[in-house]
């Protein structure tokens, strides 16, 4: 059995106001940065879910000759999270054991954190685990989180915006918690942001 990466890229970047999948960071995209952790992980493959401008972006992503990434469109994404989950679900092979699932808007997450993840998954019984980021006493929830095959029937239900944290509140016993110490990669969603990590990316 394997364990299948989903990278969720379909979004329109209306708070960016032009498409942050491809907003430059160092040599790569913003999205390459997010595609090469996943890559460098001991996930077994992964999907690149594209949907707004996705031919753009097509065009610019670097995937490996041998097979192991691939990009599906979900021409649904205005519809919401939930399609574009969907749509990385149903492409995800049939030995996929579960999902992990990465946002593309997260360039700092690291392909250690990712393995840490999938350890915890591969080791126990929950059907959903996810990383959290303990700061000053606080914790900051983030991802991958790692979604067991058996509740993708639940995940299918799933309308709008509604990701998957819609079933962990529905069903807390199903999720565990990964302790990490540490701040957490934020989202790039407004100019700020990308500033911020541009600034973070020169310093590192």
């Amino acid at each position: 059995m394997s364990l299948t990466g989903i990278i969720l890229a379909a979004g329109s970047s209306t708070r960016m106001g032009r498409p942050k999948q491809l907003l430059p960071l160092g040599e790569r995209c913003l999205l390459q940065h997010v595609v090469d952790e996943a890559l460098r992980s001991q996930l077994d493959d992964v999907v690149i879910v594209l949907g707004a401008r996705a031919d753009e972006i097509r065009a610019v992503i670097a995937l490996p000759a041998t097979g192991r990434a691939r990009i599906v469109v979900n021409p649904d994404h205005a519809a919401g999270q939930s399609t574009s989950l969907r749509a990385g679900l149903a492409a995800a092979g049939a030995r996929a054991r579960g999902v992990a699932v990465l946002l593309g808007d997260e360039p700092g997450v690291r392909a250690e954190v990712i393995d840490r993840v999938a350890d915890v998954f591969e080791g126990g019984d929950a059907p959903i685990v996810r990383p959290i980021y303990v700061v000053d006493g606080r914790t900051v929830p983030g991802h991958p989180v790692i979604l067991a095959r058996s509740i993708w029937p639940e995940l299918e239900t799933l309308r709008g915006d509604r990701g998957a944290r819609a079933l962990w509140l529905a069903h807390p016993e199903w999720l565990r918690d990964m302790p990490i110490e540490g701040e957490p990669p934020p989202d790039v969603d407004t100019e700020a942001a990308y500033r911020r990590v541009v600034r973070d990316c020169s310093e590192g």
